[in-house]
């Protein structure tokens, strides 16, 4: 007996949320920004996938701030450092070693530098559905941030 649930799922963590392809970046990780909404410089050191597209991750002086793309102006400097790549990248395939009875296969949804550290953004936990079928609920609290330690390459 095929296990419908776990086919949902697996579907889920697989189709990514941006649609087919996944769309360009306004700016890149680690560049210079101006953030016109507060008129002053950053950098961005992250990106996460949103309902309203790709939200960025800014560092300006001591504040965090959340934005998308349309308040940024890239400068197309990059902020020097002796800081690793990234192990993963948008949209890449990765297993989740701590993925429960759930499937293993995720999508990393965004990427973000916390005290020097890269993050990735992974769907941790399948929307529920309603008893009647008809809505499909999900929340910001199914998306987790895990280390490189979490994820492994995908085993094709």
């Amino acid at each position: 007996m095929i296990n419908l649930v776990q086919n949902l799922e697996t579907c889920w963590y697989l189709s990514p949320p941006w649609g087919k392809e996944i769309p360009a970046l306004e700016v890149s990780l680690l560049e210079k920004v101006y953030v016109t909404t507060t008129k002053s410089f950053g950098y961005c050191c992250g990106v996460e996938w949103s309902a309203k597209g790709w939200s960025y991750e800014i560092v300006s002086g001591k504040d965090n701030l959340t934005v998308l793309g349309r308040e940024l102006i890239g400068t197309g400097n990059l902020q020097p450092n002796t800081k690793e790549k990234p192990v993963f990248r948008l949209g890449e395939l990765v297993e989740f070693r701590f993925h429960g009875d759930g499937p293993a296969i995720r999508i990393v949804q965004g990427i973000q530098l916390i005290n020097d550290s890269w993050f990735y953004s992974i769907e941790w936990m399948s929307p529920a559905i309603s008893e009647k079928g008809d809505e499909v609920f999900s929340s910001r609290d199914s998306i987790a941030r895990v280390s490189d330690y979490d994820l492994e390459r995908e085993r094709l």
